[in-house]
């Protein structure tokens, strides 16, 4: 066994690999491919049962830029402006050298991925535009690429081991990303009708032939995890890293690792990379950085908590990295989602609703305060400044009526004529259980309305008005819901400003709204190489973190949707990258090291 010292006691190491890496979720996944294609003996930990993190339960998207796929489209972004784009949504937060870094290897990433193996095949369908895309370098064409679905059958026994989202869809309905849009419209158009009986045909595929197929995030994971069994890169599930062994002079040598109920030390002669995810589950850490949170938390009710992210993110990775000299950034952020938090705990996303157009949200005054359908990261932020002001935002509402209910999907709810035993709520008639549980109340005016909502019936009254007459004259121009391509995306294209129409007759509907996220986007600093930093900006030698163990190169902004995976990834590949082209001995174990070995599947 290898011999090494910690602090200056003496120890012995159970396997050894070049690079270890925590965590299988898209960036994990990436950096253990590029550095098994670099010719470094790699192993990936994954503490939970299941492969796949934050990835597995994402929609899947990759935001990058010149992506080979936009590529052969003909559609070839200019990466200064990409870069200019990225530094004006950051807004002084991140490192021109990061940025920079990402605009020019994320393209790199996704062609060497397509190139190592006939698992990957990313595609891209113009027209989901980036978040800001009337921006210098923003673009309406969108730069986020996708995968196909896959048949998860293809995974055979490990299927079972692949993280699964935490509202599961009947069996044979899942979603194209297109297909999610047309699907809005089924009261719209014909194509959206198409979509329906496509998801039908779906169902009953999935009843007759047992098709598995999978689609977004559960297709990325899956064909990760695909690569790596072709490329034969070991991947140990419950196996939690609960420390990182350092020798004399700070540089991560490794870490401690459990497995089978024993700890395992593990030597990493090149680096150990951490991919373990956020701090998305723990609510007391999170609080302390962002005390509005426990506003939420009343809403949500005892017990539970507001987060969409891998339930197993309870930051490890990160308390890791600190104990070793790492700092931090950005733990009061997150990927903020507004949501629906209904009476069971289940969390629900408001995402077409807010862009719907005979809608307004108002705060606790029954004011409106920010275009409805504004990415939701200015939203979540709009609502937690608010809070701050002392006038309540969170939650905040949604007012609509119900020829909108009639016409859109709603809450989940299809707006077709009742269904038996439908897998969604279905009919001409708000269920019962919203109302009852009061996350949904109903009023047969604006008066009565606001009384159940708890705020001022006058304001309410006169924000409806102002509101109406905005969309009657089809520009906001309080606050220019429906001038961005973002916003028109999931708007009804029948009208002229797809974001706006008037609230008809009565009766209206508000829906209650809090605060909640993908995963935490706050974590350990790191460089453009993705090498964990001190306090002091030196460089913790060995130790590279990635993904939402990371703090996020976005900042505190989003730019399109994929903002989070792409980085993940590309990352990944930088981190593996610059340990496979670094000097053996620069800060981690030394040449003279037992040689590496296979260590055991």
């Amino acid at each position: 066994m290898t011999e090494f010292h910690i602090a200056g006691s003496a120890g012995v190491f159970d396997h050894t690999v070049d690079v270890l890496v925590v965590g299988s979720g898209g960036g994990g996944m990436t950096a253990a491919l590029t550095a098994d294609a670099s010719g470094l003996d790699t192993l990936v930990v994954e503490k939970s049962a299941h492969f796949g993190g934050s990835t597995a339960l994402s929609g899947g998207g990759i935001w990058v830029p010149g992506a080979p796929s936009q590529r052969k489209a003909g559609y070839v972004p200019d990466p200064d402006e990409v870069f200019a784009y990225l530094r004006q949504i950051t807004d002084g937060l991140v490192s021109d050298e990061r940025l920079r870094k990402y605009v020019d290897a994320a393209p790199e990433m996704m062609e060497f991925l397509e190139n190592l193996s006939p698992w990957f095949e990313f595609v891209w369908k113009p027209g989901y535009a980036d978040y800001y895309p009337e921006l210098p370098g923003g673009s309406e064409l969108g730069s986020t690429i996708n995968v196909p679905a896959i048949d998860l059958r293809e995974l055979g026994d490990e299927e079972q081991d692949l993280l699964q989202p935490l509202a599961l869809a009947p069996k044979g309905i899942w979603f194209a990303p297109k297909d999610l849009r047309l699907f809005y419209q089924v009261r719209q158009n014909w194509r959206g009708k198409a979509v329906l009986v496509k998801l039908i045909w779906r169902m009953f595929r999935a009843r007759v032939f047992g098709d598995r197929m999978a689609a977004i995030g559960q297709s990325l994971a899956a064909r990760m995890r695909l690569a790596l069994k072709q490329r034969d890169v070991p991947l140990w599930l419950n196996a939690p890293m609960t420390e990182l062994l350092t020798d004399v002079d700070g540089a991560v040598i490794g870490a401690v690792v459990e497995r089978d109920g024993r700890p395992l030390r593990i030597a990493a002669r090149r680096g150990v990379i951490l991919a373990a995810g956020g701090f998305d589950h723990d609510m007391a850490w999170r609080k302390e950085h962002l005390p509005e949170l426990s506003r939420v938390r009343d809403i949500s009710g005892d017990g539970k908590d507001w987060s969409f992210g891998n339930p197993a993110a309870v930051g490890d990775g990160i308390r890791a990295g600190e104990k070793v000299g790492g700092a931090t950034d950005l733990l009061d952020e997150a990927w903020w989602f507004p949501a629906i938090c209904w009476p069971d705990g289940r969390l629900q996303f408001m995402l077409n609703e807010r862009m719907m157009p005979a809608q307004f949200v108002v705060n606790g005054q029954g004011r409106r305060f920010i275009n409805e359908a504004a990415p939701y990261m200015d939203f979540a932020h709009a609502m937690i400044d608010g809070e701050r002001s002392g006038v309540t935002h969170i939650p905040c509402w949604l007012v609509t009526d119900i020829r909108s209910f009639h016409r859109y999907v709603v809450g989940g709810h299809l707006p077709i004529p009742k269904v038996p035993f439908a897998p969604v709520p279905t009919g001409r008639k708000v269920p019962k259980a919203w109302l009852d549980s009061g996350v949904v109340v109903e009023g047969n005016s604006f008066e009565e309305l606001a009384e159940k909502m708890g705020v001022p019936p006058a304001q309410l009254r006169q924000t409806a008005d102002r509101f109406n007459e905005l969309a009657r004259s089809g520009h906001d121009d309080d606050f220019n819901r429906g001038d961005s391509a973002y916003d028109n995306y999931y708007g009804d294209p029948t009208l002229p400003n797809p974001n706006l129409h008037p609230l008809g007759k009565p009766p209206y509907y508000a829906f209650q709204i809090i605060l909640g996220d993908l995963g935490t986007s706050g974590g350990l600093r790191t460089d453009e190489h993705a090498r964990v930093l001190d306090g002091d900006d030196r460089v913790v030698k060995g130790l590279y973190a990635v993904g939402n163990n990371s703090a996020a190169v976005m900042g505190r902004s989003y730019a399109g949707a994929g903002a989070t995976i792409g980085p993940a990834m590309t990352f990944g590949y930088v981190a593996a990258k610059h340990i496979a082209n670094d000097s053996p001995g620069d800060g981690t174990l030394t040449d003279s090291t037992e040689s590496h070995r296979k260590v055991p599947k």
